[in-house]
């Protein structure tokens, strides 16, 4: 199989903006060229040139979902960024007398150690029965697969609180040994759903919390104000939006007000 090709990585880095809004950099060219070349031994091709041809023949075809998968980076773990896990806390408390249902989202979950966690926390201080929600989207299907399993290498699950561990976590044994396994329970009350940012969102009931971290930087300037309006349209007034440590909302919306590094209030 020959290697990729200045053309065709600046098509493929066409295929994955177009597709997902992302703007993949010339130093992902490495990266692109080893997550395809598996698929194409697998295909039997002889060319990247040949799969963007099979791609390009049907855009609604299970391949180009195949391929958004691995092109998009799907990288997490449990309560990563602990600050945000604390809000979620406290806001939790708060809620805890009204009627209506303390609703989360995490609109980029990947393979869901993020809405775990904010799960974990909910039941923690709300009750495992109680009205509260937790929605998972993404767009990788595969990604979204494995989140519905909920089970994970051990080396992800460091960040859990042991209490929380003991609680709503399954420890792997002999075959499944070095993992875990998120309680069915705490599971039934997580949806994941394929949802691509970058085009019209579905309807939802609006969320008290959003968690959109580590995916704006793999967006442009144009890419990433449109994103994040169509996310807060889902934000209630006064809820709470956190982003990444890395990332940054400024000149990209005013509808929300900066109240701590990485975490946002609409106004």
């Amino acid at each position: 199989m020959s290697t990729i090709t200045d053309a065709e990585f600046g098509r493929f880095q066409r295929f994955i903006h177009d597709a997902a809004g992302i703007a993949l950099t010339p130093a992902k060219k490495a990266m692109v060229s080893g997550r395809l070349s598996k698929r194409l031994r697998e295909l039997q091709l002889d060319s990247f040139t040949a799969y963007l041809a099979l791609l390009d023949s049907d855009r609604e075809s299970g391949e180009t979902q195949f391929a958004i998968d691995l092109l998009t980076t799907n990288e997490t773990y449990f309560f990563r960024e602990p600050k945000h896990f604390e809000l979620l806390g406290r806001l939790a408390d708060a809620s805890a007398t009204r009627a209506q249902p303390f609703r989360v989202w995490s609109a980029a979950s990947s393979t869901g150690e993020e809405c775990y966690s904010m799960a974990m926390v909910l039941a923690d201080r709300l009750g495992g029965e109680a009205n509260w929600e937790v929605v998972g989207s993404d767009i990788s299907a595969r990604v979204l697969q494995r989140a519905r399993f909920g089970h994970y290498p051990l080396s992800r699950a460091q960040h859990i609180p042991a209490a929380y561990k003991k609680r709503f976590c399954l420890k792997g044994m002999g075959a499944h040994e070095g993992t875990l396994l998120v309680d069915r329970e705490l599971r039934k009350r997580v949806v994941f759903s394929m949802v691509n940012l970058n085009a019209d969102l579905p309807r939802m009931v609006p969320f008290d919390v959003i968690f959109l971290r580590n995916v704006m930087i793999y967006f442009n300037g144009d890419t990433k104000r449109e994103v994040v309006a169509r996310v807060l349209s889902l934000l209630k007034p006064g809820g709470y939006f956190c982003i990444g440590h890395s990332e940054s909302l400024h000149d990209v919306n005013a509808s929300v007000e900066q109240v701590a590094p990485s975490i946002y209030r609409k106004q």
